[in-house]
């Protein structure tokens, strides 16, 4: 599939779920792509760290690729790159604050100087092939966070990144109302949207109101230590508590390597300039309780991060009764267990939990219901596009652009071919779209059979039959549910396979196809029996 002169549009990655956003535009036989993120691995992939989106289809055509544009620095917009940018072979595009951190990751990947990344520090349109492309500064949760103006032979694209409207927004200067409407003036072909808080009926609220909540609520707790996780990558987050922690006569701890790091790559990009000077763990313990402010990651329940370890009395901040959490960051979907689990921990040693429930300590960085529609009234697109969601967020984003005046629609999902332009927007093929998972060191498919095998054993356990060519048989069970019959399983499974063996006739005894699978039937029989379980069976068969 070669795009002729035509405008189209596919998301490999970021549509129908939120997270690994991978998007592709094509026109006049090249394709751009913007944003090559990833998403943490869950629990339907055991034993995996990340998940990217398989970019098959892009791979193949990597000679029409003429760049990647990275919107900002969040990991499920950047977290691929080192993965994939060497094998996709083409030049990478970002502002200063998300270039340096994907340098960080290149370096770490031993790929830097292997793949070009080049800064974009200014606002002027730079050209790649039949595009031409012009940052557009919006608010967000992380330093520079942009929307793209994508202007084609056959349209003009305002592609949002993630986003927010925030008033006080403390780092950066996002576009004003006069100027995305200056944008809309020139007229807009597509709009492709943000997705995530269109339920939201209230706007996401301002980084200012944060800054006020966070120091009417330390403010409550003299002589208490505190301590408050946020996103580490939210720098006007981390400004915010430099200044709470000035305000309120604390001294600042930082307990995170990703804090770390995105503090040092922020004041080389010219942020946090009136940081407080940071305090070590010995310092920080050795102050009056009422005299130190901890910022901590970890709020998303991780057990390796700072709080879990300081949760578990396994890192050199402590915490005791009568000292404070503060909760600065929502729940990603699929963490309230792990957040439950640490909040747990906390409590039953009476420290002291607030989260964003109780008090304005947090808002988000995506768009509410009037959020989108405001942008709707600047932007004015002949058609909209939601991405960024999962599939119910990305119809009711389609609906409430329709209520809003937008002439059409098009919902999509990962892999759906959709021509923008000429003609009627919509629909005109699928191509691959799949997941793949990092598992140990290697990417392999999310649906491969190691994944799936790696399921059914935790599902419903494991039997290894061994048949030591002596004609003895051995059987073990690995997570049956028979700790006290375990005994009595095994020796009546050894019976079972060795009568199932015996009824072999001729030709069939010397055949080890149809000897190994009599042993596993029968092993399974014998496992489901006394269990009621139907587990994976392995057979092994010495040589004889």
């Amino acid at each position: 599939m070669k795009p002729g002169k035509e405008l189209l549009f596919c998301a490999l990655g970021g549509s129908g779920e939120i997270g690994m956003n991978v998007n592709l535009y094509g026109t006049e036989g090249k394709w751009l792509m913007v944003d090559l993120g990833m998403t943490f691995g869950a629990n339907e992939y055991p034993g995996t760290e990340l998940v990217f989106a398989d970019l098959d289809f892009i791979e193949e055509r990597r000679k029409d690729l003429v760049g990647v544009v990275l919107t900002h620095a969040h990991e499920d917009h950047i977290g691929a790159v080192p993965y994939f940018a060497a094998e996709l072979g083409v030049p990478l595009y970002a502002t200063p604050f998300t270039a340096r951190l994907v340098a960080e990751k290149l370096e770490e990947a031993g790929l830097l100087g292997k793949v070009t990344l080049n800064v974009i520090d200014h606002l002027d349109q730079f050209d790649l092939g039949p595009f031409g492309i012009r940052y557009v500064p919006l608010a967000h949760s992380i330093a520079e966070g942009n929307a793209l103006v994508i202007e084609t032979p056959y349209g003009r694209i305002f592609h949002t990144g993630d986003w927010k409207l925030d008033d006080d927004p403390l780092v950066g200067v996002p576009a004003t109302p006069a100027e995305l409407t200056a944008i809309g003036d020139s007229g807009v072909l597509a709009l492709v949207c943000d997705s995530t808080n269109v339920f939201n009926p209230k706007a996401s609220g301002s980084e200012g109101a944060v800054r006020a909540a966070l120091l009417e609520e330390v403010a409550k707790h003299q002589g208490r230590r505190v301590l408050v996780t946020t996103f580490a990558s939210n720098v006007a987050r981390l400004e915010t508590l430099g200044e709470v922690a000035r305000a309120s006569n604390r001294k600042l701890c930082v307990a995170g390597r990703s804090l770390d790091r995105i503090i040092r790559v922020a004041k080389s990009s010219g942020y946090l300039k009136d940081l407080p000077q940071v305090i070590d763990f010995d310092t920080a313990m050795a102050l009056p309780r009422g005299e130190v402010l901890i910022m901590a990651t970890g709020g998303q329940g991780e057990p390796r991060a700072a709080l879990g370890r300081i949760t578990d009395n396994n890192h050199q901040i402590a915490l005791e009764a009568g000292d404070v959490v503060l909760f600065s960051s929502r729940q990603i979907p699929g963490n309230e267990i792990a957040i439950g689990r640490i909040q747990n921990k906390l409590a039953l040693r009476d420290v002291v939990i607030v989260t964003d429930r109780q008090s304005e300590i947090h808002v988000s960085g995506h768009p509410g219901r009037p959020e989108l529609e405001a942008l709707y009234g600047w932007i004015r697109p002949e058609v909209l596009v939601p991405v960024h969601g999962e599939m119910r967020h990305m119809k009711e984003q389609g609906r409430l652009g329709k209520t809003r005046g937008i002439p059409k629609v098009v919902v999509q999902g990962n892999g759906d071919m959709v021509r923008l332009a000429p003609g009627k927007p919509g629909k005109i093929s699928e191509v691959r779209a799949g997941r793949l998972v990092l598992d140990g060191d290697l990417i392999t498919p999310a649906d491969g059979e190691a994944i799936v095998m790696r399921r059914r054993l935790a599902q419903s356990g494991l039997v290894i039959v061994v048949l030591d060519g002596k004609g003895k048989v051995h059987v073990e069970g690995i997570g049956l549910p028979l700790d006290e019959d375990y005994d009595d399983f095994t020796a009546e499974a050894r019976e079972d396979v060795a009568a199932a063996i015996a009824k072999l006739k001729g030709g069939q005894r010397h055949d080890r196809d149809v000897v190994t699978e009599a042993a596993r039937l029968a092993g399974r029989r014998a496992a489901q029996r006394w269990s009621g379980k139907k587990p994976q069976v392995k057979v092994i068969m010495a040589e004889q």
